[in-house]
């Protein structure tokens, strides 16, 4: 946390009657001590106490404007530096950074901040406790926080005035109900059309909101399920042992510890709150503690800091039943946390808790974790999940396009399918985005708007995979010539290789059986069928092969 904002930097304090005048301005005050007893005014200043402790001294006149602009301008700069780090920093650029989130007056109990547009206020609005957390962190207390957008900003200073003017008048303050009103007391009814930028931020907000990966305090999302889990491929092998950890979890199950690794967007969370929800489903009396590395660590630092770190300790190996951390390798060099993490797992392991792990890297890849840790996060299953095939892809396109009642021609889905490759998460942001569009802009759905929206390329423009391309790629994976795939030879490593190189051709080359049999050492069309048909029923029984298929076609 950061300091609190020197606010002696900006107090104008005087010994001589003098330097008050000169110093805090011209405006006239009866009975400042009353003011400040009746709570009418902020006493930031101090005057009460001054006024006690020399009563000599003249107060007659204090300052229109608590803090001149640039006192402003540096407060609002320290804001916003707190701000940052309490907010993702994609929607910090989105809807903070400069001008679109500015401190304009400090008046009393009330923080007023001014923004571009309506639509950005809006959004500002949904995160009102970080912007909270860092006025506080700045300035050492809590203010009651107006927004108010640039053409009403002129409104802002509103209460301000009416209080300058207050003291300016020889009578007494009027009734709240009699004076005028301030900035965050006035309705606006106005009718206006929103500005075409107003509306492309909407609908790029929706996409941010997506595709932005933050999952700090998780609450199990029950949405997140086995059914609507898009299966292929490249993770049908992490699938599975989720799957049997939500029907037998712990000691009783296969695998009372899976760690699942996978670059952002590929499906880990989803299958952790799978698991989560079939758990509860299955075994409601268990207790499921589903923590970012990040926030465990947090966690443990608050109980030290508050001299708790036994209960800390107590909650996790004596009251948990199933432990997930999502994102392990956030761990990585600290030296403490580490400490209390590898203790944990010893003692719920050895409980035959179950404990589930998801990171962006395999433990030997994760620099900065202690040996001895590493070893136990590989004491269970290990999977990986693989970026998703072109047929994964558009399975994944027509779920979630049914679940937006979108409707989508085949060619818009091939054309998503064929560009957006590397992460689910944006291949469904993607779908968000044109969702948002369409019911914003309120138009319809066609190819070339989705080109021009989305930004993609005809799927025409791809590299085109070849007959000859497939072969060599195979040929490099299982380190087997080219030549010894397209010979006589029936070994049983050679006509493996050679079975995944011609279901490889029809799946991706598209080619015909007899172009695949004459590449392939002259062989008829029935030698292809054959092939394609063994290798499409070992699919589904071998995820070993799954992985195989995958790493040959994302190097393609």
């Amino acid at each position: 946390m950061q300091g609190n904002f020197p606010f002696n930097e900006f107090l104008k304090n005087s010994n001589s009657n003098t330097n008050t005048h000169n110093e805090l301005g011209h405006s006239k005050v009866n009975n400042i001590e009353d003011l400040a007893n009746k709570n009418i005014i902020e006493d930031p200043f101090n005057i009460k106490q001054s006024l006690n402790s020399n009563p000599s001294q003249d107060y007659s006149s204090l300052s229109d404007d608590f803090f001149s602009a640039e006192e402003l301008e540096m407060m609002n700069c320290e804001i916003h530096n707190s701000l940052k780090s309490l907010i993702n920093p994609q929607k910090y650029a989105s809807f903070f950074q400069g001008e679109f989130f500015r401190l304009i007056n400090i008046d009393g109990e009330r923080a007023t901040f001014s923004t571009t547009t309506n639509f950005i206020k809006s959004f500002i609005e949904k995160n009102l406790e970080q912007i909270s957390q860092s006025i506080v962190n700045t300035l050492g207390k809590s203010y009651q926080i107006v927004i108010v957008t640039n053409n009403n900003s002129n409104l802002a200073n509103s209460s301000q005035t009416s209080l300058s003017q207050s003291l300016n008048s020889s009578g007494p303050i009027e009734p709240a109900q009699n004076r005028p009103k301030s900035a965050n007391e006035i309705s606006f009814s106005l009718d206006l059309e929103p500005v075409q930028e107003d509306l492309l931020s909407k609908v790029e907000s929706k996409y941010i909101d997506h595709v932005s990966d933050d999952y700090n305090n998780i609450v199990i999302d029950k949405s997140k399920t086995f059914k609507n889990f898009v299966i292929g491929p490249s993770n049908n092998m992490a699938y599975a042992a989720s799957l049997a950890i939500a029907k037998s979890p712990g000691k009783a199950g296969k695998y009372p510890s899976l760690y699942i690794h996978s670059n952002s967007g590929l499906g880990k969370t989803h299958l952790l709150h799978a698991m989560a929800n079939g758990i509860q489903n299955q075994y409601p009396h268990f207790v499921i503690c589903l923590i970012t590395a990040r926030d465990f660590m947090k966690e443990m630092i608050e109980s030290i800091r508050n001299k708790q770190l036994p209960e800390f300790r107590q909650k996790y190996s004596e009251k948990v039943d199933v432990l997930m951390i999502d994102d392990v390798h956030e761990l990585k060099g600290k030296e403490g946390t580490q400490r209390e993490f590898f203790h944990i797992f010893n003692e719920l392991y050895q409980k035959g808790k179950q404990l589930i792990f998801t990171s962006d890297k395999t433990p030997q890849e994760i620099n900065g974790l202690e040996e001895r840790i590493k070893t136990r996060l590989q004491w269970g299953l290990v999977v990986d999940i693989q970026k998703p095939d072109i047929e994964t892809r558009v399975a994944i396109i027509n779920a979630k396009a049914d679940d937006l009642d979108l409707f989508l021609s085949e060619d818009i889905v091939n054309l998503i399918a064929c560009n957006v490759k590397n992460s689910i998460r944006e291949l469904e942001g993607a779908l968000i985005k044109l969702s948002a569009y369409s019911d914003i802009m309120k138009v319809d759905i066609e190819l070339e708007m989705v080109k021009e929206v989305l930004a993609l390329r005809d799927f025409e423009d791809e590299k085109k995979i070849t007959i000859e391309g497939i072969a060599k790629q195979t040929s490099q994976y299982f380190k087997i010539p080219v030549a010894d795939l397209k010979s006589k030879s029936r070994t049983k490593d050679i006509a493996n290789a050679r079975f995944v190189a011609m279901y490889l051709c029809r799946k991706l080359a598209n080619a015909t059986h007899e172009e695949i049999g004459r590449f392939f050492g002259g062989r008829d069309h029935s030698s292809v069928v054959h092939a394609e048909q063994k290798i499409s029923e070992r699919l589904s029984q071998d995820p070993l092969l799954s992985k195989t298929i995958m790493t040959i076609e994302n190097q393609l």
